[in-house]
C-alpha cells in the first residue's frame, strides 16, 4: 500500500513495482466533453501528460464540474498497436471496490439488518481467530476504518510471491481464491495492534466486509452490490467479475513488472483471475460510472442521513489525510477537501473523488502500476495553476 493513501486492493504491488517504463508519449487532448477545450482543466493535463513521461503507458480521465463534462487520455492503451486511451475504457478499480462494500453493509445497517457495533465473530463465528486475533472484540465498523488491527493478507511474503511477484503471477494468475483462504492467511500473523487503538490499512478488513454481507443477505455481496447499487444509478459500465478473467470492452490492456525492485522487462497482465482480490478489490468500472457513483453517494442518493456521516466520520491518518467507512477524505494543498478513493490491482491504478457536494467529480486510470504521481493529477484538477 502506498502510505500516502492512494491505496491498492493488492496493495503490495504499488510498492514493490516502481520504477519507470519509457512509453510512447502521446500528448494529452479532449477525448470528448467540451470539445478542444481544457478551460480550467490545463494543470490537470500537464499532470497527465508529466504521468506519461514518467512510465505510465496510457491515462485516462474524465471529470464533471459547474461547466459540464470534460475528458482527456494520453499514452496508449496497448503497447504492441499503439492504439490510444478511450474516455470509455473499463478498468480494474482495486480497492475502490471498498466504498460499494461499505455502501452496502450501511444500507443494511439502515434497514435493521445488523449494527455497526455488531463483532465479526458474532457474523463469522470462529474465522477471526489465532495468533492474538479475536472477532469477539472487533467490530463491524472497525473492519470498515480499518481500525480493526488485523493483518493485512496482501503484505504476506507467500502470497505475494505466489500471486503478484513474476513467477507466481504467471503460475497462479487463473487460480480460483476463496474468501476465507485469504483470512487464514491473515490469521497466520499476529494482529497489528490491539483492536481500535490504532489505524492501518488492511485488505483483510474488506474480505471479512465482504462475508459479512453474504452472511446477512443469504446471497454474494456482488449481487448485493449490483441490487442495491450498480442497478438504481444505471452504472452499466461496472461490474463484479467474481473468477471471470478478462476485462469487458471497451477496454486497455494492463502492464506490470512483477519485481521487487520495479526493474526488468514490462509484462501484459490485463488477464487475471481477480478472487485473490474479492471483496477488497475485484471491481471493475469506468470513469463516468465512478463519477456519479461518487456524487450520488456524497449526496445522499444511496444512504440515509445517519449512515452518511457516519461513512464521513473519518480517522486520521496523516495531516491530510482521513480514513471514515470505505471513504477516503483529502486536504489539498488550496485547501479543497475531496473525497472518494484510490486503488490499483496488477497493472491498473484508479482514481475517484469528489467534492462534498458533488458538485466537481474526477475519476482517472493509468495502465500500470510501477510509476505514474495520482495526487498530482487530483491537485491539478482542483487547485489549477
Amino acid at each position: 500500500m502506498r502510505k500516502r493513501m492512494r491505496t491498492t486492493a493488492v496493495a503490495a504491488v504499488a510498492v514493490a513495482l516502481s520504477a519507470a517504463l519509457a512509453a510512447p508519449a502521446v500528448a494529452a487532448g479532449p477525448g470528448g466533453g467540451r470539445s478542444g477545450d481544457t478551460g480550467d482543466h490545463k494543470a490537470t493535463v500537464r499532470a497527465v501528460r508529466a504521468a506519461v513521461q514518467d512510465g505510465v503507458p496510457g491515462v485516462t480521465l474524465r471529470a464533471q464540474d459547474r461547466r459540464g463534462v470534460w475528458t482527456t487520455t494520453a499514452g496508449v492503451g496497448d503497447l504492441r498497436t499503439e492504439r490510444p486511451r478511450s474516455p470509455r475504457d473499463r478498468y480494474r478499480v482495486g480497492s475502490i471496490t471498498k466504498t460499494f462494500v461499505a455502501t452496502v453493509l450501511l444500507q443494511l445497517e439502515a434497514e435493521g439488518r445488523l449494527s455497526l457495533d455488531d463483532t465479526v465473530d458474532s457474523w463469522l463465528p470462529g474465522l477471526v481467530t489465532g495468533n492474538g486475533h479475536d472477532g469477539t472484540r472487533i467490530t463491524l465498523r472497525q473492519l470498515l476504518n480499518h481500525t480493526s488491527g488485523i493483518f493485512n493478507y496482501t503484505a504476506d511474503e507467500d502470497f505475494a510471491r505466489t500471486y503478484l511477484l513474476e513467477d507466481g503471477f504467471f503460475e497462479h494468475r487463473y487460480d480460483t481464491v476463496e474468501p476465507e483462504e485469504l483470512v487464514r492467511v491473515a490469521m497466520s500473523h499476529e494482529p497489528d495492534f490491539t483492536p481500535g487503538a490504532a489505524w492501518n490499512y488492511s485488505n483483510t478488513n474488506y474480505v471479512l466486509a465482504g462475508l459479512v454481507i453474504e452472511k446477512a443477505t443469504g446471497r454474494p455481496y456482488g449481487e448485493e452490490i449490483r441490487r442495491r447499487v450498480l442497478a438504481p444509478l444505471h452504472l452499466t459500465g461496472t461490474s463484479v467479475p467474481g473468477t471471470r478473467t478478462g476485462v469487458p470492452g471497451p477496454s486497455s490492456r494492463a502492464y506490470g513488472k512483477l519485481t521487487l525492485d520495479g526493474g526488468g522487462p514490462v509484462h501484459d497482465v490485463t488477464r487475471l483471475n481477480p478472487s485473490m482480490a474479492f471483496s477488497a478489490g475485484e471491481m471493475i468500472s469506468d470513469s463516468k460510472d465512478l463519477g456519479r457513483f461518487y456524487r450520488a453517494l456524497l449526496t445522499g442518493r444511496l444512504l440515509p442521513k445517519k449512515q452518511l456521516d457516519e461513512m464521513t466520520d473519518t480517522v486520521a491518518v496523516d495531516g491530510t489525510h482521513g480514513y471514515g467507512l470505505g471513504l477516503m477524505s483529502t486536504e489539498l494543498s488550496c485547501g479543497v477537501t475531496v473525497w472518494g478513493h484510490g486503488g490499483g490491482i496488477h497493472g491498473s491504478t484508479s482514481d475517484a473523488v469528489t467534492t462534498r457536494d458533488g458538485r466537481h467529480s474526477l475519476a482517472f486510470n493509468f495502465n500500470g502500476d510501477w510509476s505514474g504521481d495520482t495526487e498530482a493529477v487530483i491537485e491539478g484538477e482542483y487547485c489549477g495553476d
